[in-house]
């Protein structure tokens, strides 16, 4: 169909309308242009942050941790998992740390001697396991009426304490770390009442360190067992008594079922701190990224331990009580009262021919004596507000 109009109008027209064809195909290819280069742009920027990761090489490194809990254990099991987990991820997978459980790799008391000789670059356990090795280690997990977790990291932290344990592990080729925290455990689980310091004597308790030690001066006879022991230890009658952590785990190795009185409070252990040991030789061998990754890594597990059992304890404790029929006891404080007293004699021979403890120790109980001071007006202060009726 053809349109003729006057005055050269349609032709006007044509040539607009050809125009306008022209314009909007320009717009649409520049559009597509645009898109090209932002996909492009999007792409570039992806591979840059894959390169981030291996800033320093693509060298990999495939890591053994050995530890002192049975494999996947709910609470202490679970923090060198995590810990392995977080590396990973972190370093784009560039380390690679296998976890071994109790007995899978090494007896779970060994693990403090397979880490010093390399046999294995990372080790998960409680320092006081080692004090037949290295005395002042005591300190760095719990103190009979010592420092609660809060405290202890406080101390380890901002207090000079990790300087000290590290000095410390030093002549063992060791680094320490934190790396997780139970919080306030319970008393143990025991077969018969306890009313007086007298029940205590001719009782077989498993208890490590140094409230071991208290408990045997007590009259009491004491053995160290691992955790994956005790349950069978107890059936058998090889021990009257036991402390392990706290409900969450007492719950899961089925303590209830061979015990008659779970006691508290943990007088023992206020606060236990947990330790991720490493190689000093083979952590040297690491470039500076995954040395700083490794240190935030148990910074994070040692964290949320401490916040999962904070979470978990009381629900256990109930299911304990409620469902399991459990007679929960607070140990008298005449009892209470005579343990502090055979601690402070315990500590001062403890310490006495060992000038690192003795170095350890003093830093210890300055810091305890500021901070329980300053507690006394915060953190008691206020539970005792809350339980106002």
């Amino acid at each position: 169909m053809t349109l003729v109009k006057p005055n050269g109008l349609w032709l006007l027209t044509l040539n607009y309308n050809k125009y306008k064809r022209t314009y909007e195909m320009q717009k649409i290819f520049i559009l597509g242009i645009l898109f090209l280069i932002i996909s492009c742009s999007g792409g570039q920027e992806t591979s840059q942050e894959d390169e981030a990761c291996f800033s320093t090489g693509s060298k990999t490194y495939q890591w053994t941790m050995v530890t002192t809990w049975p494999k996947n254990f709910p609470g202490l099991g679970m923090g060198p998992e995590n810990f392995a987990k977080y590396v990973d991820e972190m370093t784009c997978g560039r380390m690679k740390i296998k976890v071994y459980g109790a007995g899978e790799f090494v007896p779970a008391l060994g693990v403090f001697d397979a880490v010093s000789q390399g046999n294995v670059q990372l080790g998960h356990g409680a320092s006081y396991y080692w004090t037949g090795k290295v005395k002042s280690s005591q300190f760095f997990t719990a103190v009979p009426f010592g420092l609660t977790a809060q405290e202890m990291n406080g101390w380890l932290h901002y207090g000079g304490g990790m300087e000290l344990w590290e000095e410390a592990y030093e002549p063992f080729n060791l680094i320490p770390l934190a790396g997780g925290n139970s919080g306030v455990q319970m008393a143990g689980w025991f077969k018969r009442e306890i009313n007086s310091l007298s029940d205590l004597k001719g009782l077989k308790m498993r208890i490590p360190g140094l409230a071991g030690e208290v408990f045997t001066r007590a009259g009491a006879e004491t053995v160290t067992l691992p955790g994956n022991e005790i349950f069978l230890s107890l059936q058998q009658g090889v021990v009257d008594a036991a402390e392990w952590v706290g409900p969450y785990n007492d719950l899961t190795f089925g303590f209830h079922q061979v015990s008659d009185y779970y006691y508290y409070p943990g007088w023992h252990e206020p606060g236990s701190t947990l330790e991720i040991i490493i190689n000093k030789t083979a952590f040297e061998t690491l470039p500076d990224d995954l040395k700083a990754i490794i240190k935030y890594a148990a910074k994070s597990a040692n964290q949320e331990m401490l916040d999962e059992y904070t979470a978990r304890n009381n629900k256990a404790l109930t299911e304990l009580i409620e469902k399991h029929n459990v007679d929960l006891r607070k140990l008298p404080d005449s009892v209470l009262s005579e343990l502090k007293s055979i601690t402070d004699e315990v500590m001062q021979d403890f310490i006495a021919d060992d000038p690192m403890a003795q170095k350890v120790y003093k830093s210890y109980t300055e810091f305890k004596e500021e901070v329980v001071n300053y507690h006394r007006i915060s953190e008691k202060a206020y539970i005792d507000t809350r339980e106002i009726d």
